[in-house]
């Protein structure tokens, strides 16, 4: 039976960000999401516009709660255990995730951006909207004195970025917690971002 004129969009929403995270970009056609929704086409039309308009609404719906999200917060004080904090929480989300999704824009990239497509577009924008914010942070690092002045900014935060992204794919490989976070650490302090034994 089709959902009511009447529902709650934050339930849709968060059931529908689920669905699209386990099952891909691809699978998620409008009648995939309709049905597994609860949903006539036309309610879904009506409800949120055009496909790319709605997944692209659930890609910032999963920034609120995505594990990296305190780097685009105001970060008082030191930066570097803001970073190590972040890398450690990816490591524990991904590790511990038993569906193994990963990162929802990490996969969206890898399905879509090689295509000339709207969404592919947008998860293209975002991974640079986060290297862009990683050298501010590790700008800032610098002027702290957390980081010699003489690194440059830009490879410290592809670095990073790299880093970031690996994690998202390895976890999807089956890779645990310890063994994300193992990597993670020699990887930072390679970096001159942290200590190996953290």
């Amino acid at each position: 039976m089709a959902r009511p004129a009447k529902f709650d969009r934050d339930e849709v929403v968060a059931a529908a960000l689920d669905l699209v995270w386990r099952d891909g970009v691809e699978r998620s056609s409008v009648k995939h999401l309709a049905e597994q929704l609860d949903m006539t086409r036309s309610s879904f039309y009506n409800a949120f516009g055009s496909r790319e308009d709605f997944i692209g609404e659930l890609i910032r719906e999963y920034g609120k709660h995505s594990p990296d999200r305190p780097l685009y917060e105001a970060i008082e004080g030191d930066v570097v255990p803001v970073i190590g904090r972040v890398i450690r929480q990816i490591c524990h989300d991904r590790g511990t995730d038993p569906e193994r999704r990963g990162c929802l824009v990490v996969n969206l990239v890898c399905d879509r951006v090689p295509t000339d497509d709207p969404l592919g577009a947008e998860a293209g924008f975002r991974i640079d909207g986060s290297i862009e914010r990683l050298v501010e942070l590790v700008e800032m690092a610098k002027a702290n004195g957390e980081i010699p002045a003489d690194k440059d900014s830009r490879d410290l935060a592809l670095s990073l970025q790299t880093l970031m992204l690996g994690l998202n794919v390895l976890a999807k490989t089956g890779k645990s917690e310890a063994e994300l976070w193992h990597a993670a650490r020699l990887t930072l302090a390679g970096l001159g971002l942290g200590r190996p034994d953290a």
